[in-house]
């Protein structure tokens, strides 16, 4: 068969796949992946599409197509591995919080003894380890660089919001609960469940906001409230913020990869993922075997459905998944549960800051998750090829107080100053 034979040939197949009858205005946002030495240049224009962006080092791309092509014969000749939709990924829209009104000389820390923090020991385990020379990368939406509470603790970071492509524009039809959670429609009954919570506030002169004391946020508070966590419990490991959700809370799994690889790329060696998807989905895939393959801990957010159905990253072998518990190390309501979960952390009106200098309290897995990041890099700041290992001996067993979960939370709920003083 000749040269020209087979190009008209492919051009037939390729043809087929793609719909003539399929609107250019109505295109669906393509994950591809090729192998090395194709040409994805070649490949977009037979499938009608568009070039997006792109992560070069591992071969994938993200297109604009017509519609979504099968992988037949003549694709795998072309190069193509795989390809998928790219699913969008949304925070909750209106998380509720407790605002806080803290006196001005209280210190920008002042939330370190909170109970959640009592609970885990972390503040007993700074004699010990307290991150130096950690680098400990953060997904999430965009960070309060001034805040007090972040001052010093911030490296070098990136914002994958502001700099993609406006063709970036996904199926946005997996709506996420990793952040936070509004379970509390009642500003008196805020703090009725946890009187550790409100007895720490009363007797640091702290109280809630008259007038304001639940507040929608949206999900431009959840970036700043993680890292403050991160900063009071690893004072000297510095956090590297990469923002990947807007101020509306949303992304997409491609920006959610490239942001991983990033992490591994600019030398994190503990990566926060507070969000979660119920797809599983290859391009996030291949990003969390990537930053494995570099030792990167990872840690994500077990969710916030109570379900045990599985959520992604957390889901995935190498990531240690958290769930979250309340001051009585009983699983919190929403929390998720499952054979998937490695361990567990408060994340049970937990306080850190907001931004504008502020601070609240909120719920959720997202805020679990950030204690076991920090735990690690305590970990690894003092013993580097143990830390997961570390991690789950360094527990307190739950089960008793969970005997509908039996065998569902993981190792248990983390006991910091237990794993940095083991030898």
């Amino acid at each position: 068969m000749t040269g020209r034979r087979i190009v008209f040939t492919l051009l037939l197949a390729i043809l087929w796949v793609v719909p003539a009858s399929a609107a250019p205005a109505l295109t669906l946002p393509v994950v591809l992946k090729v192998a090395p030495g194709a040409n994805i240049s070649l490949i977009s224009n037979l499938l009608g599409g568009t070039l997006v962006d792109s992560i070069p080092e591992a071969n994938t791309y993200l297109l604009r197509l017509p519609s979504l092509p099968l992988v037949n014969s003549t694709l795998k000749l072309l190069g193509v591995e795989w390809l998928e939709l790219d699913r969008g990924i949304s925070l909750p829209v209106n998380p509720r919080l407790a605002l806080l009104d803290v006196p001005w000389n209280a210190g920008s820390d002042w939330y370190k003894n909170q109970p959640a923090f009592q609970i885990i020991r972390a503040q007993s385990a700074l004699q010990y380890s307290t991150g130096r020379g950690l680098l400990i990368a953060d997904i999430n939406t965009r960070v309060d660089l001034g805040h007090p509470a972040l001052r010093g603790h911030m490296a070098a970071g990136y914002d994958f919001v502001a700099n993609r492509s406006a063709d970036v524009v996904a199926l946005n039809d997996d709506q996420s609960t990793a952040g936070f959670l509004d379970d509390d429609q009642s500003t008196a009954g805020f703090l009725d469940d946890d009187q550790s919570t409100a007895g720490f506030l009363d007797g640091n002169g702290i109280s809630l906001l008259a007038g304001t004391n639940l507040f929608n946020s949206g999900a431009a508070d959840h970036g700043t409230f993680c890292a403050g966590i991160i900063a009071v419990m690893a004072p000297d490991a510095s956090i590297m913020p990469l923002r990947a959700f807007d101020d509306n809370g949303n992304t997409d799994l491609f920006t959610l990869a490239k942001a991983i690889r990033y992490a591994r790329r600019n030398g994190a060696q503990v990566l926060n993922m507070s969000f979660g998807t119920l797809t599983d989905a290859k391009v996030l895939r291949e990003a969390i075997e990537y930053a494995r393959a570099g030792n990167v801990l990872l840690i994500a957010s077990a969710g916030n459905n109570d379900t045990s159905a599985a959520q992604y990253p957390a889901a995935y072998v190498g990531v240690l998944a958290v769930a979250s518990t309340d001051e009585l190390d009983r699983k919190s309501t929403f929390s998720n549960y499952g054979n998937y979960v490695f361990v567990d952390a408060p994340g049970t009106h937990i306080i850190s800051a907001v931004p504008g200098g502020g601070y609240s309290i909120a719920n959720g897995t997202s805020f679990s998750a950030p204690m076991v990041a920090a735990m690690g890099a305590l970990i690894r700041s003092i013993r580097y090829n143990d830390t997961v290992a570390t991690i789950s001996n360094a527990t307190v067993k739950i089960d008793t107080r969970n005997p509908k979960y039996s065998g569902q939370l993981g190792y248990g709920r983390i006991d910091v100053l237990k794993a940095v003083r083991t030898k």
